[in-house]
């Protein structure tokens, strides 16, 4: 297997490294045309050698919709942590052509989020909810909608800045809101997952929290993550659940 990276950022760079560790590579990173660390680097899909078969995307919704149609179009298959980038129903039907006429697959990362398989079985059945709910500390909702509806460094009790569709949380959060998005293309859909996003002063860690109900039973998830030291917007189960999706694709037996 021969990988490329899109993106030098902390995941992206904890990607890199995890891979180096276990003697894959990176082949190429996705970016300009320098040499660096060893790995080629290049501008655009055109551009990649012959011989990569996974792509990797750690560089955001705009790096998905730039470069994911033409490396699936190319028949190289492709693992994404943007996973909200596909509440834009125009880009999810381009990825989704692309990937048919070219014979690949895209692969979303489960990110900062897990039981997202539990999710899936459920859905065989029939789930009649799924509610997410995330909840940051104030400084985590910086940069954010949450601005114009709190004021964020006064905050003194939890406090919901949005309530709605992972549709809508996952276009106006396109920072935030990849989780929602991975609950909502896992269960029942961007229209139909309820999403609450909350500013809290009395928490320290990013908590992500899941329930539903169905033909199954009722399920419910919680998690408190903690960020990539060098960048504290990334989340570390992002960037490790990137390195899980490439080992799997390489072991003979997985889960």
């Amino acid at each position: 297997m021969t990988i490329g990276i899109i993106g030098t950022g902390a995941i992206g760079q904890y990607v890199a490294q995890a891979l180096a560790d276990q003697g894959l590579g990176p082949a190429v990173h996705l970016v300009r045309t320098v040499r660096d660390g060893g790995a080629a680097q290049v501008t655009d899909v055109a551009s990649l050698p012959a011989d990569v078969t996974l792509m990797v995307e750690c560089a955001g919704h705009g790096a998905l919709a730039q470069h994911g149609p033409a490396i699936l179009a190319r028949g190289i298959d492709l693992v994404t942590v943007s996973v909200g980038a596909l509440a834009d129903p125009a880009l999810e039907d381009a990825l989704t052509r692309a990937a048919t006429d070219g014979g690949a697959q895209l692969h979303l990362a489960s990110g900062a989020i897990g039981a997202l398989d539990c999710l899936s079985a459920a859905r065989v059945g029939g789930l009649r909810e799924v509610v997410y709910t995330g909840r940051k500390p104030p400084r985590g909702w910086a940069g954010s909608p949450a601005e114009a509806v709190l004021d964020l460094a006064a905050l003194e009790a939890p406090a919901t800045h949005f309530e709605g569709s992972a549709r809508a949380a996952a276009v106006h959060y396109p920072k935030n809101a990849n989780v929602a998005a991975a609950v909502a293309l896992a269960g029942c859909g961007f229209d139909d997952t309820r999403v609450r996003l909350i500013a809290d002063p009395g928490v320290t860690a990013n908590i992500h929290e899941v329930t539903a109900h169905g033909v199954f039973g009722t399920f419910s998830f919680r998690i408190e993550g903690v960020a990539l030291p060098d960048n504290p917007r990334s989340s570390a189960l992002a960037a490790m659940s990137v390195v899980a999706a490439i080992t799997r694709r390489r072991a003979a037996i997985t889960v």
